[in-house]
């Protein structure tokens, strides 16, 4: 294995470095916290002429047919500059459309996505908030050639601004819960869906989708009948390692600006960074950034490989998690109190890293599963 970048990753590195430090500064960044929509129709229309939409799709349905790892690399540069869109939540789709899709399903929907005319997103967790099977409530039931959607999905990420919803439901609840569960193309503007934001620390867009009574056509199941379980379980892997790329970003931001800051700040007539503690703090920091991405390029390398990678991806998951929190909690009190107001960018990053812990199951979930791969 070799975790270096290639050269093309590295020219897509710099590509993407240049394009958000330009066309996303931090003051935008605060506006679309502030924004409801937390969406910019005209940096969405140039990132897709970046060819960023369709990265992960093959070249015959409009994509570039890049690799996961391309994947990774283009979400650290999105996770250092902070980028509120629906960039993640359109490519976890992607993942469901590519290995569940029918063909007439691909050739409609995943040109559109990679020339970002169309917006998806995946609706899963409910009031449940597990990521297992078992926690799905939400019904789908066939009625005359159509099936009839009721639940409640939690978490749901940019489901104000997305023209799709993959639902996930249980359609067969005689069944045991992983072989009962579907997925469903569903129209986000279908009538009885009700969206309500979700206030989080992170300003990133969560809401509660209502399915009260939604109709969908039979056709927009995608794959096979009370079989979508594992597909979704697979795309969830990927989702997870692709969130992870995004706090290696965050975390290489916060060190980058602490030892920039350091050098700068003076105090008893020298710069702090010439302290033993701070020099301590932040080689600790770089120490376990080091090893958490480690493991995420790792996991990312198994899933290039088509590998079975559950363990390696619920355990870069746990420490990576872990490692945003501590880096950008140590990052504010090297910064002192400005680090602590939504003025300074640091505060950006620190309440990311305070969001990302649940999302995909907690680090003792996370830990369980680990421990279920090794045979305990």
């Amino acid at each position: 294995m070799d975790f270096g970048f290639s050269e093309e990753q590295e020219i897509l590195r710099k590509m993407a470095h240049d394009f958000l430090e330009k066309e996303f500064p931090k003051t935008l960044v605060r506006e679309m916290e502030e924004d409801l929509t937390g969406f910019r129709s005209d940096i969405w229309k140039n990132m897709a002429e970046l060819g960023w939409m369709g990265l992960i799709i093959p070249e015959e349905y409009g994509g570039s047919s890049c690799t996961f790892m391309d994947l990774v690399v283009l979400m650290e540069e999105m996770g250092r500059a902070c980028l509120v869109s629906p960039f993640f939540s359109t490519v976890t789709c992607s993942f469901l459309l590519l290995d569940a899709g029918r063909e007439e399903q691909k050739k409609e929907f995943l040109p559109k996505i990679a020339a970002g005319e169309k917006i998806f997103t995946l609706a899963l967790t409910e009031p449940s908030a597990t990521y297992d099977a078992s926690g799905i409530a939400t019904r789908a039931v066939e009625d005359e050639g159509q099936y009839i959607i009721n639940g409640t999905k939690l978490f749901v990420h940019d489901a104000q601004v997305v023209d799709y919803f993959l639902c996930v439901a249980k359609t067969n609840p005689l069944s045991s819960p992983e072989e009962s569960i579907s997925i469903f193309l569903v129209d986000a503007k279908s009538r009885g869906i009700k969206i309500t934001p979700l206030p989080t620390i992170a300003d990133d867009k969560q809401t509660e989708v209502v399915l009260d009574n939604v109709l969908v056509p039979k056709e927009n199941t995608l794959g096979e009948l009370n079989a979508g379980w594992p597909t979704v379980r697979k795309a969830l892997d990927r989702a997870v390692i692709t969130k992870c790329a995004e706090m290696i970003g965050g975390a290489d931001w916060t060190v980058e600006n602490c030892v920039d800051y350091v050098k700068e700040r003076v105090q008893f007539g020298k710069p702090i960074g010439s302290f033993g503690i701070i020099q301590h703090y932040l080689a600790e920091m770089w120490t376990e950034i080091g090893h958490a991405k480690r493991l995420v390029y790792h996991a990312a390398w198994l899933i290039d490989q088509g590998a079975g990678c559950a363990k390696e991806v619920a355990m870069a998951n746990a420490r990576m998690s872990e490692v945003y929190k501590r880096v950008t909690r140590t990052g504010v009190q090297i910064f002192g109190g400005i680090g602590t107001t939504r003025e300074h960018d640091m505060g950006l990053y620190y309440r990311r890293a305070r969001q990302g812990i649940p999302l995909f199951g907690s680090p003792d979930s996370c830990r369980e599963r680990v421990a279920y791969e090794v045979g305990l």
